[in-house]
């Protein structure tokens, strides 16, 4: 499918000329899938290209982990192993816990720079203690590590939460493993609202339709997710509680309601609104009260983003002749333009800092997902698709993920924040889009 005329705009998605594109792919794809069972399996992550210099680590077994459903020491390795910044190194079997006299000098002539080690233990009430300890073999001393009571079904994620630890203490940085992502599956005729793991595992189905659903959109607290829906004929903004699986429209005017977007106290919602006429970015409560207007102008103001001080949303809109990034104060006032480099940004996404702004940028044709620091106004292009779109920050700022097509087929994608760790995320004979990264879990 060709894409359409720059400067064209529907004014029932809200969306520019690209970001039409894919609506009607939604509406007129008419894609030969499996049955509808094959959108609960869980996305395949593949890796597509390295990272830079690599943090060579051994992740032993864990003693005693075959008690669990699940391994503990392979979640963690993989774990580590897609983030890039480290290289995880064959252990073979090994007889050694938390507790164990560990020969470091040895484990530094097998070339490893770090060692994780550690046991589960039966517990009371068919419950298991996890611990593990982490080393720092170069150093020749112990990092610390984490004692966990849990059941077996709580396995995966104590995983996950361990890598995080490791990852913190080895980079500096917050691990994002035990977070979760969200997107949309069309599978048939049929679109579902999904959610998973960071790694792709657990999928969970939170709205199913036979209508188009789009722009999911974490809260901070991760309890909720705001998301449009055309099961009415016409694009509605509803709030969906994931704990107990009630939803409230809470945008539902005449005309278009869409974009929506988290404060980030997540009291308010920023949502784009044609109920007056035109394509312009409205603020309101969360559960869809005290709707007020933010921008006035005869220009397409669409797809805001709350920066995370919240003190200004980042929008687009083409109010200077072509699709460009703007922003302004949560308050309203004057619009300071945001881009300039290229005839064509839209979908504004900050890194939690605030420093850098990821966006979708046309180049020559294709549009790629780019980063800006906001300092420098240096800008890089991270993604090599033809059909790159839905830029979404890990809570660490590390790492982006998005959608591009792979074989006329929906595909999520990863690049680290400096373009060179790359992954690919997709689910077997399905279509795959409309990614949101979540919130980290609160401690």
């Amino acid at each position: 499918m060709s894409l359409p005329r720059v400067g064209r705009y529907n004014p029932t998605t809200h969306k520019f000329p690209y970001a039409l594109n894919r609506i009607r792919r939604a509406f007129l794809a008419c894609l030969i899938l499996a049955t509808a069972g094959a959108a609960q399996a869980q996305l395949t992550i593949e890796i597509t290209g390295g990272g830079g210099t690599q943090i060579p680590i051994a992740v032993a077994p864990f003693q005693g982990e075959a008690q669990l459903k699940q391994g503990l020491s392979d979640v963690i390795e993989g774990d580590l192993a897609r983030s890039g910044r480290f290289r995880t190194l064959y252990t073979g079997p090994q007889n050694l816990n938390e507790s164990s006299t560990v020969d470091l000098a040895a484990w530094r002539s097998r070339n490893a720079d770090a060692l994780v080690v550690g046991g589960v233990y039966p517990a009371a009430g068919g419950r298991y203690e996890v611990r593990f300890r982490l080393f720092d073999v170069l150093k020749q001393q112990s990092l610390g590590g984490v004692a966990y009571t849990i059941t077996p079904q709580q396995a995966r994620a104590t995983a996950h939460r361990i890598a995080d630890f490791i990852y913190e203490k080895l980079t500096g940085d917050k691990g994002v493993f035990s977070t979760r992502i969200a997107y949309v599956v069309k599978s048939g005729q049929r679109f579902q609202l999904q959610v998973a793991d960071a790694d792709g595992a657990n999928p969970q189905t939170a709205i199913t339709s036979n209508e188009p659903i789009m722009s999911p959109n974490w809260a901070p607290d991760g309890t909720r997710i705001a998301y449009v829906s055309f099961e009415a004929r016409k694009p509605v903004v509803y709030v969906h509680n994931l704990a107990t699986g009630q939803r409230q429209a809470v945008a539902n005017f005449r005309g278009s309601n869409s974009a929506p977007a988290w404060s980030p106290d997540g009291r308010s919602l920023a949502v784009v609104l044609s109920r007056e006429g035109g394509s312009q970015m409205f603020v309101m409560n969360a559960d869809g009260s005290n709707v007020r207007r933010l921008t006035t102008s005869a220009a397409i103001d669409t797809e805001p983003q709350f920066s995370p001080d919240g003190r200004s949303i980042y929008f687009t809109s083409d109010r200077g002749g072509a699709p460009q990034i703007y922003r302004i104060a949560t308050t309203g006032g004057d619009v300071q333009r945001v881009t300039f480099d290229g005839g064509y940004n839209v979908t504004p996404r900050l890194s939690p800092d605030g420093k850098t702004l990821a966006f979708v940028q046309r180049n020559a044709g294709r549009f790629q997902v780019a980063a800006m620091d906001l300092a420098s106004r240096q800008t890089q292009v991270l993604t090599d698709g033809n059909r790159d779109e839905s830029p979404s920050f890990a809570p660490n700022g590390k790492m982006i993920l998005y959608a591009t097509e792979v074989g006329g087929r929906g595909v999520l994608a990863a690049t680290s924040s400096d373009g060179r760790v790359k992954q690919r995320l997709s689910v077997p004979a399905a279509d795959v889009r409309e990614p949101a990264w979540g919130p980290a879990p609160a401690n």
